[in-house]
C-alpha cells in the first residue's frame, strides 16, 4: 500500500525512497548524524541521483519534528517542481524567446519571497533561481503571499549560484547585479540583450563573489532620508523597468 502524500512532510526511510521513486517533489531530506545500514545506502544513492538537498543533523532535531518512529529520516515535500536552469533558458531560446531571468541571492523572508515572484511573473520573467541553502522556504504561505504566482513560475533551485551564474554568462546572458555600490541609474540600462537580474538579500545585499560576476550593476537611485528600500519593492521597480525596455 502506498503512503499517502498529501502531508507536507514524510518519515522513515522506505517511506521516503517510496516518494523518490514516485516522483514526488522533495525539498530537503534531514539525516540523523552517523545513521548507517544498506536501507539506508540506497536512499542515499537516491538522493544523489535526484540531486535532492540534504542536511545531517543531531536526532534531538528530528525528534522535535515527530515523535513517530522516524528512523532517523525527515523530509520536506515541496508544493511546487523545481526545474533546470540550463533546459529553461536553452527551451527559450529554441522558442526563439529572449531569456529574462531573476536570480535571489538569500532572499531569506517567505513574504519578501512570495511578493517577490507576483512581481516577476507579472512583468515577463521567465524563471526564478534561488539558492539551495539560504533561501526562503517554497511553502503554503509563500505560495499565498505570491498570490499562487509560484505555481505558474518556473522555479530553479540550484546548489551554486557562482556557478549558474557563470554557466548563464556562457549562453550569452547578461548579468545585471542591482546594488547600491553601483553609480548609474536602473533606467538608463536598455535591457534588450537576455538577461538575468540579481537581488540580495534583505541583511547583506549580493555577495561579493556572485557580484564579482556581474556585467552590469544599476542602483535605484532615491531622494528621501532612508538609505534601502524593501528588497521586494527594489525587484519590482527593477523588473518593471526591465520590461518597459
Amino acid at each position: 500500500m502506498k503512503e499517502n502524500y498529501g502531508n507536507k512532510c514524510i518519515f522513515g526511510i522506505r517511506p521516503i525512497i517510496e516518494a523518490i521513486e514516485n516522483e514526488i517533489q522533495i525539498d530537503k531530506v534531514l539525516i540523523q548524524k552517523g545513521l548507517k545500514g544498506n536501507l539506508f545506502n540506497d536512499l542515499k544513492e537516491l538522493i544523489k541521483i535526484h540531486k535532492i538537498s540534504c542536511q545531517y543533523v543531531p536526532i534531538q532535531k528530528i525528534n522535535r519534528l515527530t515523535k513517530k518512529n522516524h528512523q532517523g529520516v525527515y523530509a520536506f515535500i515541496s508544493p511546487v517542481s523545481f526545474y533546470s536552469t540550463e533546459e529553461i533558458v536553452m527551451d527559450l531560446y529554441d522558442k526563439g524567446q529572449t531569456p529574462k531571468i531573476l536570480i535571489l541571492d538569500r532572499i531569506s523572508d517567505v513574504r519578501n519571497f512570495g511578493a517577490i515572484v507576483r512581481s516577476a511573473e507579472c512583468l515577463g520573467i521567465h524563471a526564478v533561481i534561488i539558492p539551495e541553502k539560504g533561501a526562503a522556504q517554497v511553502n503554503s504561505d509563500s505560495i499565498k503571499t505570491s498570490a499562487g504566482a509560484l505555481l505558474k513560475i518556473p522555479i530553479c533551485k540550484e546548489k551554486s549560484l557562482v556557478n549558474t551564474i557563470k554557466n548563464l554568462k556562457q549562453n550569452g546572458l547578461e548579468i545585471i547585479a542591482c546594488t547600491e555600490k553601483s553609480s548609474i541609474p536602473v533606467y538608463k540600462h536598455s535591457f534588450n540583450k537576455p538577461l538575468a537580474i540579481i537581488m540580495g538579500s534583505e541583511k547583506d545585499g549580493i555577495s561579493s563573489d556572485i557580484l564579482k560576476l556581474s556585467d552590469v550593476k544599476l542602483k535605484i537611485p532615491l531622494k528621501g532620508s532612508i538609505e534601502s528600500l524593501n528588497v521586494s519593492v527594489a525587484t519590482g521597480i527593477i523588473l518593471f523597468e526591465a520590461s518597459k525596455k
